[in-house]
């Protein structure tokens, strides 16, 4: 789960929470797994009772939650971590705030793809069809699925572009949950992955793994255990200085040079058979993974000024 936070006295309680060393340390643990009371007292080596106190403040700031569950010596609280980042949105200055255009890809809608096994895609109820059988991702089903691996191909979605004239573009934003694709999984298993927009190479980006040591937060009870659970939310973004996978450059294309215009476009998300890591790719939408989104591109532009305007 992710947290917005601004500069305003709702957020007072998450800037106090994370106020103190102790909590702090709390936080680090849980990363790791689940802990009691009891084992989180012992490892920072306090009380339990002040352990306690530390756990309701970082609990009620909604960092953590905090589960009752049947123990060796009865029911005990078991604290897990319910974050998985925060972003603090400063006030802008006037004038700064910049409009957009979202479209949601929903994992599904795709209009092209080439799979190679090990594959498979599924809906929030069920698998579609037989798993490492291509033929299923033609499958009118396939429209419902919100999670799809492969373990070399591509898939492909077309997008509108609501873009007008007057309408000035500055960057485009693209996020996914996305993770490599394993037999079963691997959170060591590199693969190269890349990304076309209207048939113009944007980079490619390594993922490190396809995730499988704890469960997705989001992925129904039916799903096994055993295969992918989560991925990595992932930025790409395009603007006048270039490509960009979560702040690091992949490369120097631009968006005047992707064809912003097109009423339409294209993008292409592939796993290339000339590449040096071929590990699969994994998409997982809502209803999957931990942060229950779909494919979702933002465009953000600045108002062309005319002479009526200004008048």
């Amino acid at each position: 789960m992710d947290l917005n936070l601004d500069i305003s006295e709702k957020s007072l309680p998450v800037y106090e929470a994370l106020a103190s060393s102790v909590r702090l340390n709390i936080i680090q643990l849980l990363a790791k797994r689940s802990m009691n009371i009891r084992e989180l007292a012992e490892a920072l080596g306090l009380s339990s009772a002040i352990m306690t106190i530390h756990v309701k403040k970082l609990e009620k700031a909604g960092l953590i939650q905090t589960d009752m569950q049947p123990g060796k010596g009865g029911v005990q609280k078991k604290c897990s971590l319910h974050i998985e980042q925060a972003e603090i949105l400063f006030p802008r200055k006037p004038g700064s705030i910049r409009d957009f255009h979202e479209s949601e890809i929903s994992i599904g809608h795709y209009t092209d793809i080439l799979a190679e096994a090990t594959c498979g895609l599924a809906t929030t109820e069920k698998f579609i069809g037989e798993v490492d059988d291509p033929r299923y991702f033609l499958d009118a089903e396939r429209f419902h699925a919100k999670i799809l691996w492969f373990s070399e191909g591509y898939v492909e979605y077309k997008i509108p572009n609501f873009l007008l004239s007057t309408q000035d573009p500055q960057e485009l934003v693209i996020s996914m949950e996305i993770s490599s694709e394993a037999p079963l999984t691997n959170n060591n298993w590199p693969s190269d992955i890349t990304f076309y927009l209207n048939k113009v190479n944007l980079g490619t980006w390594t993922s490190p793994g396809d995730f499988g040591d704890k469960r997705g937060k989001y992925s129904p009870s039916w799903w096994p255990d055993m295969v992918n659970q989560y991925g990595l939310l992932k930025h790409l973004n395009i603007s006048s200085k270039g490509t960009f996978m979560d702040g690091n450059q992949i490369s120097d294309v631009t968006l005047d040079q992707i064809n912003v215009w097109d009423r339409q476009w294209t993008l292409r998300i592939a796993v290339e058979k000339t590449s040096e890591h071929v590990g699969g790719l994994t998409l997982f939408g809502k209803g999957f993974g931990n942060y229950n989104q779909e494919i979702v591109m933002r465009l953000y532009y600045n108002k062309i000024q005319n002479d009526s305007d200004e008048a």
